[in-house]
């Protein structure tokens, strides 16, 4: 995980479910790149074609509800997004997210000081949210040891990959 994360804003209502983010026909598709080129069709169907790497996705409140599939988180890492920033999040999909190496930002209030365009700046060693557009700092909390070691490692699975090498 990058210490400082900038990019653009895709941004996205309340209660943004899974289905939402990547619909159920595509459950079928498991690569990274497959499940990129569907994400946000059910709000945007020209996201995948629009997304740039590094920019960065802002939600509602309860981002991520609805069914616990892990595709959702895969799609939009897949699609570029640098990290998720929303004023709060559907448990599971937090933790999917995490668990995929995706950086998810719970804010506040942050859809009300948002646009969709707008360049956000994200400090994550000094907890800073900054929107370039509008010159406006946001403090974050930062997240436990153990969630940012995962989102370093790329995910949990490379996470616990180095820890059982470690162990032999």
């Amino acid at each position: 995980m990058k210490d400082i994360v900038k990019g653009k804003v895709w941004k996205f209502g309340d209660d943004i479910d899974t289905d939402i983010i990547i619909p159920g026909r595509y459950l079928v598709l498991t690569d990274e790149k497959d499940l990129a080129a569907c994400a946000m069709e059910g709000c945007d169907p020209e996201f995948a074609k629009k997304v740039k790497p590094g920019d960065i996705m802002v939600g509602g409140r309860n981002f991520g509800c609805g069914s616990s599939r892990e595709h959702a988180p895969i799609a939009i890492k897949g699609a570029g997004i640098s990290a998720v920033v929303a004023e709060s999040f559907a448990r599971i999909f937090y933790r999917n997210a995490i668990n995929i190496g995706l950086p998810l930002i719970e804010v506040k209030g942050i859809s009300k000081h948002v646009s969709q365009g707008d360049e956000l700046e994200i400090d994550m060693k000094n907890g800073i949210l900054r929107n370039l557009t509008t010159d406006e700092d946001f403090q974050i909390e930062g997240l436990p040891p153990f969630m940012v070691e995962i989102l370093n490692k790329g995910g949990l699975i490379p996470y616990l990959k180095e820890k059982l090498i470690a162990e032999k």
